[in-house]
């Protein structure tokens, strides 16, 4: 059995892909495989991995004859797997030399279901340090107190699944898994039922996993109804909570994420494609009746004066300002 499995799902990221996989490279291991995943890429990105697989340790190709995104890609890497620890990498993305050894050995340290990392933001030449907002760094700790309070942010705030690494028993017996239906905010639903699932966990400071933040492909620059799937994603989640025996707990701070949410995209309803922001509008305001009532009250009340007036005008059909 490998120690480590390391899922990349890569679709038509052709400008990045040579990067990626050499930094793959820079991290091989004789107990490390690379689950390399190809949605049905269109451009230079099959070519790419066959060309690396080739010659990078532990490498095997996935591939899917039709484009099922990312959620998929990451599930199929997951039921290859074989190592005792998970993690993911996106495919416009690189590690640092040496990265995953650090990796692996603060986890078995450590001990505990999953840990989170720093990461390196990289927009263009500038590179700055992301933190998980972890109460403490290098501890074990309950994975349920890194989800309230409400007015904070705290872990299930930090959705970069592939800032961390997981135990494999976590997803034995079809345990987590992304939801496919989702084609954004999959990581957001993903950590939050990471962090009411599992039994301990810990907060990394390592510097070896560079996101690539702006690219022009990217799911987060699109201004079509992908980006509504948040709407799902948090109705779900909700519904997580409610059926949580500790629900009273974590109820508001469900909430109020969720109005956090709307509020953002909101805010950018003009950047939409028109049909896109007109369901936008009507789908918000339909979430935020289903909301429970005492919550959403709660939550108006104590966040700032823009986003409550916003949500308040929006709730109630009025013309936001």
């Amino acid at each position: 059995m490998p120690k480590l499995s390391v899922v990349v799902p890569m679709h038509n990221v052709g400008a990045f892909a040579e990067s990626t996989l050499r930094s793959l490279a820079n991290n091989a291991d004789p107990d490390f495989e690379f689950l390399l995943v190809d949605d049905a890429s269109t451009d230079s990105t099959s070519w790419t991995i066959d060309r690396w697989a080739e010659r990078l340790p532990g490498a095997r190709v996935i591939r899917h004859e039709e484009n099922v995104g990312i959620a998929q890609a990451r599930n199929s890497g997951i039921d290859a797997a074989a190592g005792e620890f998970i993690t993911f990498l996106d495919g416009d993305d690189w590690y640092g030399p040496g990265y995953l050894t650090d990796l692996v050995r603060a986890a078995e340290e450590l001990d505990c279901d999953f840990a989170r990392t720093d990461h390196i933001q990289a927009t263009g030449t500038e590179r700055v340090i992301r933190r998980p907002p972890a109460r403490m760094r290098n501890a074990v700790m309950d994975p349920r107190d890194g989800i309230a309070p409400a007015h904070m942010e705290t872990m299930v705030d930090y959705p970069f699944v592939w800032a961390g690494i997981y135990r494999r028993h976590l997803f034995d017996d079809g345990g987590m898994r992304f939801e496919t239906r989702l084609r954004t905010a999959e990581d957001r639903l993903f950590i939050w039922r990471l962090h009411l699932t599992a039994k301990t966990y810990a907060s990394l400071g390592l510097h070896g996993v560079f996101y690539r933040r702006g690219v022009a492909t990217s799911l987060t620059q699109i201004k079509d109804d992908r980006q509504l799937d948040f709407i799902p994603a948090y109705d779900a989640l909700l519904k997580d909570v409610q059926d949580d025996p500790e629900s009273e707990r974590f109820i508001l701070k469900a909430v109020r994420t969720y109005c956090a949410m709307i509020a953002f995209h909101i805010a950018k309803v003009n950047e939409y494609e028109p049909a896109a922001g007109q369901r936008l509008r009507r789908e918000a305001k339909a979430a935020l009746h289903r909301m429970p009532e005492q919550a959403l009250e709660e939550t108006l009340r104590t966040i700032d004066r823009t986003r409550s007036r916003l949500l308040s005008r929006l709730r109630d059909g009025r013309k936001a300002a």
